[in-house]
Order: C-alpha cells, then structure tokens, then sequence
C-alpha cells in the first residue's frame, strides 16, 4: 500500500496550539524551557513563513550572549522544535569577550539542565580590540569578531543555520543609522546565506518588538547575565541615540514600527530568495494566512 508522506510545512495555528510533542529534545532536559506567550510565537511564525527560515533536517546554531532577546528566542525554538511537525536540531554558542563585569559562564548549568547542545568560547577581544583599533567603533569590531567564530564552530560542528536574535528594534534603529550616517537605506536581513555559501543566517524576531522579550524574560525568570555588553553601555554609542530618537517619536506616534516595518520590507530580502541560493531545496515554512550578506 503506498504511503503519502506528510509535507514538511507546519502552520502558525499549529504552532501556537499544539500540545502534543512531535519529537523530544536529543538530550534529555533537567527542567523544560519557559514556554512562550502566543504574542510572540505569532510574530515569530510569521516571520519565519515570510522568510523562509527552518527547514526539515536543518541544525540550528543560536548565538545566546545571555541577554533577554537571544535567552527568549532560545526558548521559543525549542518550543518550535518539541511541538511543530518539523524535525531540527537547536544548539547554542556563548562568546566570552574576557570583559571585566561581563560573565557569560553563568549560562553553563543553565544550558546543562536544559539538555541543549552548547559550545562556550572564550576570546581576548577587548585585549585585541585596544591594539588594534583606532577611530573604528569597539562595538563593530566585537560584533565581526563574534560573528567569526561563531561561523567557525558552525562550520567545524556540521550547524548549517545561524539564528541571531535581533528584534524589530534592532531592525528599525539599524535603518536610521544607514540613513544618517552611511548615506544609503539599509537594515538587517532576516534571512540571507554568507558570501561563502555554506551557512544561512536567520533572525526569527524580525518582527518581535524588544518590549515584548523584556516583559517575557521578567515573566517567565529567564537567568539574564547582568549588562550582556558592559563596554558599549560605558560609551554612548550611534545606535544608543537612535533608540532614543525612536522611543521619543513613538510617543507621539504610536504606529511608529508598523510604519517602519513597512517602509523597511524592501530592504529586507523576498521570501524565496534564500531558498534559490542555496540550491533550490524545498523549505519547511510557517504560512499563516496567505515572502549580498548583510551585518
């Protein structure tokens, strides 16, 4: 008798209202990660539909500094990977910057007791940065430098997704940063492959608001590592001002980031676009209803 194999496509509906796990985690968790609210797993599917983010069979490796927005998106893709019809990996890297006030090593047993994949990196980049720098931003530079190795464990541990955990936020104030002070439009693409071509980067909080992550780390008791970059917070930086500028605005103009989002879409890539670049593979989206490697 011949057996008609399901799609490898899951539903936002099923991904909020599934309650009957479709695979365990790899390694057996102590305890079960916080479970999302469904004001963020709907902004989330839709984005990761739009995008075309995760796939069947795919190995994800999130960045987790230990901030609010990279421990919340950890818990809502473990959720996804326990609940939704598709079938992925979910590991995690930390990079210790060796900046005095700054501990990531806390996130260690955390991660244990979740029973998550985790890789914990240790690298001199204030020391590197001090040396090597000039006029050049320190937060530009630890970013790149961060950004390296993760590439470099993702590559060596057989990871073929990064997921970065930018939100609408970071989104909006890249975008004005572009405009003031680089002259061009741009922001941060929710999904594109490296200029090698063996890795896809996605950002599943593209349309995730940093209140929303703020308000759920509080809720649920996330182990949030005290000041994630205590370096930038010691100098005022363009993007500090920027969110300044945008909380002000919004006061005014309580539609702000829906405006902006809007305005920001064509810069943002096309759904479809990622999937033809590496070869055409089918992607495992999540439809509700119904789209050059950037920083």
């Amino acid at each position: 008798m011949a057996v008609t194999r399901r799609k490898a496509r899951f539903t936002a509906r099923e991904l909020e209202y599934s309650h009957t796990p479709s695979h365990s985690l790899n390694c057996a968790p102590m305890f079960e990660p916080a479970r999302p609210p469904k004001s963020l797993l709907r902004p989330v599917g839709r984005a990761i539909a739009d995008y075309a983010m995760i796939r069947d069979g795919d190995r994800i490796l999130l960045g987790l500094s230990g901030g609010k927005d990279s421990l919340g998106l950890l818990q809502i893709l473990l959720h996804l990977k326990s609940y939704a019809p598709v079938r992925f990996h979910v590991g995690a890297i930390t990079i210790d910057p060796q900046i005095a006030g700054f501990e990531p090593s806390t996130l260690k047993g955390y991660m244990a007791e979740l029973g998550v994949e985790y890789f914990f990196e240790s690298q001199p980049i204030q020391e590197q940065a001090e040396a090597i720098l000039k006029k050049d931003s320190f937060c530009s530079f630890c970013a790149r430098m961060k950004r390296g190795i993760m590439y470099r464990v993702a590559r060596e541990q057989r990871f073929g997704v990064l997921a970065l955990a930018q939100h609408l936020d970071d989104l909006a104030e890249s975008f004005l940063m572009s405009a003031f002070h680089e002259g061009r439009l741009g922001t941060m693409k929710p999904h594109y492959v490296v200029d090698a071509g063996d890795l896809r980067v996605i950002r599943p909080l593209a349309y995730v608001r940093e209140r929303q992550l703020a308000a759920f780390a509080a809720a649920s008791g996330l182990p949030v590592v005290p000041d994630s970059c205590p370096a930038c917070f010691r100098t005022p930086t363009q993007r500090e001002h920027m969110k300044t500028l945008l909380a002000r605005e919004e006061e005014a103009n309580p539609t702000l980031f829906k405006t902006l989002l809007h305005s920001m879409r064509p810069l943002m890539g096309e759904a479809g676009k990622e999937r033809a670049a590496v070869g055409g593979q089918r992607s495992a989206r999540v439809k509700r209803g119904q789209g050059k490697e950037s920083p």
